[in-house]
């Protein structure tokens, strides 16, 4: 089944980590063996592995910080043109796996359709060879606005092909408080959310403080998504959504993307301490589809937003995962726990697809 996965941070993993994506990642563990920081050595996700996996499309990110009273070493930068110049550099990436022919920057409602019409049609061979799939799709998704210099230079944002926006990631940002914050909107922020509103550009609730998450949804009355985010009830911590908010996401017809981090899906992992014995496994996702199609009273508002990759390896992902071409594990785990064929198609890539032909089609 083809999969269109929420959030991936394919840039950053290339240029931050300095990792080859197309080369597959037994190569990639191989060349990392040798050194220690966090997820070295146990990379899940390369070009090949998302094709094998028949991941035909992803939101993938700009991801550069400015933020205040937290650096962390090339991701948060000291200044806002530093940030800027790094996403910027990181769009310059996709556009030439793209111009190689290993990727294509979905910008618009054809390029969506003509994209994912040619992998259903390669999808349905007997035998789908992953070697010759159509180029991936990515659409970029800014996790957190803090490289955009000021609200007036979003419109050259769009035009080189960004088409959705976390405004905060943690901390202090510039636009918005974010994980690990209890700040709201600064002055910057509602600003930049008029200029997305007029521009089209859908809202991602991730990583926004519980204040900026409700002072958003305030000042824009467009598409929202949380593209990478669990239930608070289930893991009661800041960086999940609580009912409040999903129920307020339900209500704008947006669409949540479950994340599989150890620590997202189930909270003794980390939070209460060294319980990294805890063998988590990608059935904990679907409690958390579950909890989220159970308050919706279906399943049109839930999709993976893997964030595979995102700072952190196999050790910290689920047991039974061992690169992103395992997400197709889905289908069996979602069959055995009663959802329908239609249900998983949905879950897996209709949710996604419906979203942004929604928000592009208005």
């Amino acid at each position: 089944m083809l999969i269109v996965d929420g959030h991936l941070d394919l840039a950053l993993n290339a240029i931050k980590e300095n990792r080859d994506l197309l080369v597959n990642v037994w190569t990639t563990r191989v060349r990392e063996s040798h050194e220690t920081a966090k997820g070295k050595g146990k990379s899940t996700v390369s070009l090949d592995e998302m094709r094998s996996g028949r991941v035909a499309l992803c939101f993938t990110t700009a991801h550069a910080f400015a933020t205040t009273g937290r650096f962390i070493p090339h991701m948060d930068f000291g200044s806002p043109e530093q940030a800027f110049a790094v996403a910027r550099g990181q769009l310059a990436y996709y556009e030439a796996l793209e111009r190689q022919g290993h990727a294509r920057i979905i910008r618009c409602l054809e390029d969506l359709d003509g994209h994912m019409d040619e992998w259903s049609q390669w999808d349905a061979a007997d035998t789908p060879d992953p070697a010759t799939s159509p180029p991936l799709g990515l659409v970029v998704n800014m996790e957190c606005a803090d490289a955009v210099l000021d609200p007036g230079q979003l419109e050259d944002w769009w035009n080189w092909g960004l088409r959705l926006i976390g405004p905060a990631h943690s901390a202090e940002g510039r636009y918005a408080g974010g994980t690990g914050s209890a700040s709201g909107l600064t002055a910057l922020g509602p600003p930049l959310l008029a200029e997305m509103q007029r521009l089209g550009i859908p809202l991602d609730l991730t990583h926004c403080s519980d204040a900026s998450f409700w002072e958003c949804l305030q000042h824009y009355e467009g598409p929202v998504l949380a593209s990478h985010c669990n239930s608070r009830t289930l893991v009661p911590h800041q960086r999940e959504l609580d009912d409040a908010q999903i129920q307020a996401i339900l209500d704008r017809n947006g669409v949540i993307g479950v994340t599989l981090g150890n620590w997202q899906l189930q909270y003794e992992w980390k939070c209460l301490g060294d319980n990294r014995h805890l063998r988590v496994m990608l059935d904990r996702a679907v409690d958390h589809i579950d909890y989220i199609c159970q308050m919706a009273g279906d399943h049109r508002h839930v999709a993976i937003g893997s964030d595979l990759d995102g700072g952190v390896g196999t050790d910290e992902f689920p047991a039974d995962l061992d690169t992103i071409a395992d997400l197709q594990r889905f289908t069996e785990i979602l069959d055995k726990r009663g959802y329908s064929a239609e249900a998983t198609a949905a879950i897996l890539n209709g949710n996604w697809l419906r979203f942004l032909r929604d928000a592009w089609g208005e």
